[in-house]
């Protein structure tokens, strides 16, 4: 009875531990309403470039914005002729985090959209970074760090990484905070990233255990409401501090993930295949061109013929067969018998969508 009772136990712990290690927090499953960042653009100039800048004669925009710069630090270059190689034109790209202060700073990411070779080592000069309401919310300027090398000789030259683009850590200082009003708020919508009725349900129940009483209801598979009055919290900040640490274990749907390009295949714990058969083969085809030169006999007036010669064969291996998987098999239990075929991973995306086809794979097929 004590050995029953202890394989029990056991049995209970491991399923405890299970749940565990698959329960994710709240603030990684959801958005809360109104917390969110909000996208900045500038367009910009990059000086001090060795020799890798703009061309000014095709990037005619990177002349006007250096003239512009030059006349606003009173330096009048009207009707002068200059072309030099160390300035490109940028756009520089931004995301303010929310309830970004006035005086904070963001890093920024600058992009070439001349023709400029690199943006090593160039700095960027102060740069207004616009919203989508054409408002100045941060100013950028700074040192760029470009991700790129390039080296260049007179027959050739090789290039490592993109040096047209690069970024500024801290590079970009807030100078107009976002208006919202977070405080004001009597009820808050918590958005969930993977819209899910199981897991709605599940946020719901574990928001109001933790309050002890139902200060939360789902609205739908993606949208949990929390009613702040009821939470009893002095702020809404407060609230949220207190339930995005609550640990939730999230349900996630049968999905198959295949990228073609790289043969890389991804795929969820749930997904089964119903009971199928499955036969491949290869077929290859090969062409193979081997011409024949007639040389004209001695002394004689003929001429050197070239007589096209083609061996042309297809060759069929012989099939990959899976006799009657048997229903509720799941798919990592296929995939490693077809890995101890020797199936190639292209093969095995070509069979996985046959399967899926024929309606025995239950799953989401994702095919990038």
């Amino acid at each position: 009875m004590r050995a029953f009772l202890g394989f029990w136990l056991a049995a209970l712990i491991c399923l405890a531990s299970v749940a565990e290690a698959n329960s994710v927090r709240l603030k990684d499953l959801v958005n809360f309403d109104g917390v969110r960042g909000n996208d900045l653009v500038g367009y910009g100039l990059v000086v001090g470039l060795d020799g890798t800048g703009d061309g000014l004669r095709n990037a005619p925009f990177t002349e006007d914005i250096m003239t512009n710069v030059l006349e606003r630090l009173g330096v009048n270059v009207t009707g002068e002729q200059f072309r030099p190689k160390n300035v490109a034109a940028v756009l520089v790209t931004a995301t303010l985090p929310p309830f970004a202060r006035a005086g904070g700073q963001i890093d920024v990411t600058v992009s070439a959209i001349g023709d400029a070779k690199s943006l090593m080592g160039g700095t960027l000069i102060m740069t207004p970074m616009n919203a989508a309401d054409g408002e100045i919310y941060a100013v950028a300027q700074g040192t760029i760090i470009a991700g790129g090398a390039q080296v260049e000789g007179d027959a050739g030259s090789v290039t490592q990484g993109v040096p047209t683009a690069g970024s500024i850590p801290a590079g970009a200082r807030v100078e107009r905070e976002i208006a919202f009003d977070l405080a004001s708020l009597q009820d808050l919508r918590l958005a969930l990233r993977e819209a899910d009725f199981t897991t709605a349900g599940r946020i719901e129940q574990a928001i109001n255990n933790e309050f002890g009483r139902r200060v939360a209801v789902m609205l739908d598979s993606g949208t949990v409401q929390l009613n702040v009055p009821a939470t009893r919290m002095r702020s809404v900040a407060h609230a949220l501090g207190r339930i995005e640490n609550i640990v939730v274990q999230p349900e996630r749907k049968a999905r198959v993930v295949v990228d073609q390009r790289s043969g890389t295949i991804v795929m969820g714990e749930d997904v089964r295949i119903s009971r199928v058969a499955v036969s491949q083969g290869n077929l290859t085809l090969r062409i193979q061109e081997q011409p024949l030169v007639v040389q004209p006999n001695p002394f004689s007036e003929g001429e050197t013929v070239v007589v096209p010669r083609t061996n042309a064969a297809i060759d069929e291996e012989a099939g990959i067969s899976l006799a009657e998987v048997q229903p509720g098999t799941s798919l990592s239990e296929v995939i490693a018998g077809l890995n101890a075929l020797g199936v190639s991973p292209r093969d095995m995306i070509d069979i996985l969508k046959s399967i899926k086809a024929a309606g025995a794979l239950h799953a989401e097929f994702v095919v990038h």
